[in-house]
């Protein structure tokens, strides 16, 4: 089966249908390279969470307006918006432990609170591209959406422990985000490269 294709003012969430998972042929060799994308292309399949995936897209089509989501998805743009937009807080987490191995505490919990603030933004228009897609799409979604709450509650915990102490504690938790955060990013990565979301839709 196919996917109806979305339209310009929104997606139409009572007709996503699934597709056959669309990575590259070779994901499912045994070449122990190719790992990794087995690994995401496997979210492809689990649909125990279509239910409350469902759920979640059409609760946020009734939550948006038709003019704030076409400005959000980046519309005026011509293509999506929330790759740009979570480069800000990566690149603040990414900068934290290189201000705390150079003795700059003080400035690295003030970028690590940037980087949180920077990651609001960037979400709501995570989650209206979330609206336009399909349920293989809409499975790794959730997923990506999981480890990006993770990752961010980690740099959370980083901010907090350093209102106490500059000690070894806030790094940890800043390093344990960059890890959870970048299994987002790459499963973002697949959602855009290998299943296509968002490619053409804003043209």
């Amino acid at each position: 089966m196919t996917t109806p294709p979305n339209s310009a003012d929104g997606p139409m969430v009572e007709n996503a249908t699934e597709h056959e998972p669309s990575a590259a042929p070779d994901a499912s060799t045994n070449d122990p390279a190719r790992l990794p994308a087995r690994a995401l292309l496997s979210a492809e399949k689990l649909s125990f969470v279509d239910s409350p995936a469902d759920n979640l897209a059409i609760l946020l089509e009734r939550a948006i307006p038709s003019a704030a989501s076409k400005f959000l998805r980046g519309h005026w743009l011509g293509h999506p918006l929330h790759p740009i937009m979570v480069t800000v807080p990566i690149g603040a987490w990414m900068s934290v432990p290189v201000l705390d191995l150079t003795g700059q505490s003080t400035a690295a919990r003030r970028l690590l609170a940037f980087g949180i603030a920077a990651a609001v933004p960037a979400s709501v228009t995570g989650l209206v591209e979330y609206t336009t897609l399909d349920i293989p799409q809409r499975r790794v979604a959730v997923v990506h959406v999981a480890a990006n709450t993770v990752g961010i509650s980690c740099f959370a915990q980083s901010w907090w422990r350093r209102r106490r102490s500059s000690g070894i504690a806030g790094l940890a938790w800043t390093v344990a985000g960059l890890m959870v955060a970048g299994l987002g990013g790459a499963l973002g990565g697949h959602l855009s490269y290998a299943q296509g979301a968002g490619v053409l839709r804003e043209r």
